[in-house]
């Protein structure tokens, strides 16, 4: 395997140019026709896919009508830490409303088997001192992670201020209320000062968007969806029931890496429909060291939490309390720039390290058409890594086969199976590991639910006519008191529950502003919106990277510049821009926003 930290041997070793056109060719595979929708929202008939298998029977309620101070709109970790936050402060009068059955967000829907935190569990579970909480591993279990949110729903008496399976129909400004009016389809009516969105992008699924999907006969589902009816076992796998099902899964993300082994393991014969190649790095899994444990001190988490993000943006540390893939791949960044020619050196560095991944599958895979196929071809910073122990040894099974689309995706479904290059596949069962919807751009499609400001105008109205227009990617002029956590314009880590953690802390600065002032609205200038927009559209971070690499959802499925992705970040990198908010919130003064008292 290649050495991703010898930078001067990598430089004698690859040959740029030739690397970056295999790039480019990988990625022009990809690219789709101006105006064509690689996916489909699942609506009309394909509704079903939608449909929540884990929530108990159907209960009935009376519809709610009350005021609160505050409306959390999501029950994922997001609101679960603005609603301690608030709590903490003396902030009481709360609503939590979701349309899953219970609190945890995406750790809610996401259950199919072998679901796991990719990211350090004593960094990502939120509030751990609080909790008084020791992670079983590293690594944590899905189970786990949505154990924990219903804890902390517990312990901070939650539920008896949660509305969950309550779908909002439309959240509605009222100028002379100075409120916000959120109406759902159980016929409630909730007004509130203050809303929080934290809604998430992993929440609206997708299908592939092509011929026949709507015409498969057999059993399918999508891996947010799972049908453990269908499949038997559970997230840990042990899928019994499909012992003699021939399975198709289409798509190889993340999802897909972690679900995969589990059905290699349990299928009559299972076929992968690849469209690109994901990067997987070795896992390097453990369970909690309980004596390690026991000698960490007060404040160690949050301080483990800013070492990390520090170490995933390349800055240099004295010390990698993480110490993973995240933050492995990050030092060879930092060790490939100390000298002249640095961005050079960085991509010679960028090519050792996906060089190591491309060895790692020739070590694995036995069968050399499949190895080649399995070969990530763009820079490392293009996919989120997919760290895995067992996912490509899984192609060694003789019942599993990978079907490599060669960049197209899967051509038509047709009632009996899924066909590419003119072949059908004849399948049982069809599992969709597309993914999700990240068009921020407009949050009423990802949402399922208009939210209409000033004058009764939308959002989705506001940001079609112009592009997405924030004031520090939580604000939007003339949608007052509504705090937006959906990352477009501010920032996006690695650690997505560090980045809402901060969210939900600014959250509560300003609640508590507005309360011992006695504020009626805040809401951010013309003019500090319009500099917001300009700094992050005039500086913006990714855009070269994003428009070469190879299509998904870091560049809007490789349409980085229609701004419907995720690209549109603060320029600044991520500690940056929390420091911003800290100094904000210390200074006691609100610069940029109209206050109305």
């Amino acid at each position: 395997m290649s050495n991703p930290t010898d930078v001067e041997g990598a430089q004698e070793a690859f040959d740029a140019a030739a690397l970056l056109e295999r790039y480019r060719v990988e990625r022009d595979k990809r690219l789709h026709s101006p105006g064509e929708e690689v996916y489909l929202a699942p609506s009309g008939n394909l509704a079903r896919y939608l449909d929540d298998p884990y929530a108990d029977e159907e209960s009935t309620r009376a519809p709610v009508t009350r005021t609160v101070q505050v409306a959390l709109v999501g029950a994922g970790f997001g609101n679960l830490q603005a609603a301690v936050h608030l709590h903490n402060a003396g902030v009481h009068d709360f609503v939590l409303i979701d349309r899953a059955g219970d609190v945890g967000g995406v750790w809610y829907w996401n259950r199919y088997p072998g679901v796991a935190c990719d990211i350090d569990s004593y960094a990502y579970l939120p509030l751990l001192e609080e909790m008084g909480y020791m992670p079983t591993q590293k690594y944590a279990s899905a189970p786990e992670v949505f154990q924990y949110a219903r804890s902390m729903a517990t312990k901070f008496d939650l539920y008896s201020r949660a509305l969950l399976r309550t779908e909002v129909s439309e959240i509605r400004w009222d100028d002379a209320a100075a409120e916000w009016v959120i109406a759902t389809e159980q016929g409630d009516v909730i007004r509130a000062r203050f809303v929080n969105l934290a809604t998430g992008p992993l929440q609206r699924l997708r299908l592939p968007n092509v011929p026949g999907v709507e015409t498969f006969a057999g059993h399918s589902f999508h891996t947010a969806r799972w049908d453990y009816a269908y499949t038997g076992g559970d997230a840990f796998g042990g899928l019994d029931k499909l012992s003699d099902q021939v399975v198709g899964i289409i798509g190889t993300g993340a999802t897909a890496v972690q679900a995969i082994p589990h059905l290699g393991a349990a299928a009559k014969h299972l076929y992968v429909f690849q469209r690109t190649p994901a990067p997987v790095p070795p896992r390097n899994h453990k369970k909690t060291d309980p004596e390690w444990w026991a000698s960490l001190q007060p404040g160690w988490q949050q301080a483990r939490i800013e070492n990390f993000n520090r170490a995933v943006l390349g800055e240099q540390i004295d010390e990698d309390l993480v110490a993973d893939g995240w933050t492995e791949l990050k030092r060879i960044g930092i060790a490939a720039v100390k000298g002249e020619d640095a961005e050079a050196r960085r991509q010679v560095a960028d090519f050792a390290y996906m060089q190591s991944l491309r060895d790692r599958v020739e070590a694995i895979v036995e069968d050399k058409a499949t190895a080649e196929a399995l070969k990530p071809w763009y820079n490392s910073d293009c996919k989120r890594p997919c760290f895995h122990d067992d996912y490509l040894q899984t192609f060694n099974r003789p019942n599993v086969t990978l079907v490599d689309t060669k960049g197209r995706g899967v051509e038509r479904i047709t009632p009996t199976g899924a066909v590419v290059d003119g072949h059908e596949y004849r399948l049982d069962c069809l599992i969709y590991a597309t993914g999700f919807d990240f068009n921020a751009r407009n949050m009423a499609k990802r949402n399922g639910f208009e939210i209409y400001g000033r004058d009764g105008r939308s959002l989705t109205a506001k940001w079609s006519d112009g592009g997405i227009a924030t004031y520090q990617g939580y604000f939007s002029r003339d949608f007052p008191n509504l705090v937006m956590q959906s990352g477009a314009q501010g920032v996006m880590t690695a650690n997505i529950t560090h980045t809402l953690g901060e969210g939900a802390r600014y959250l509560t600065h300003l609640v508590r502003y507005a309360q011992d002032r006695h504020v009626r609205t805040i809401e951010p200038t013309e003019e500090s919106e319009q500099t917001w927009v300009d700094l992050v559209r005039s500086r913006n971070a990714r855009g070269p990277t994003d428009a070469a690499c190879t299509p998904g959802y870091y560049n809007n499925d490789g349409k980085p510049e229609e701004g419907t992705g995720i690209s549109a970040f603060f320029p600044g990198n991520s500690q940056r821009f929390f420091a911003r908010l800290h100094e904000f919130c210390r200074t006691g003064t609100l610069a940029g926003f109209d206050v109305a008292e």
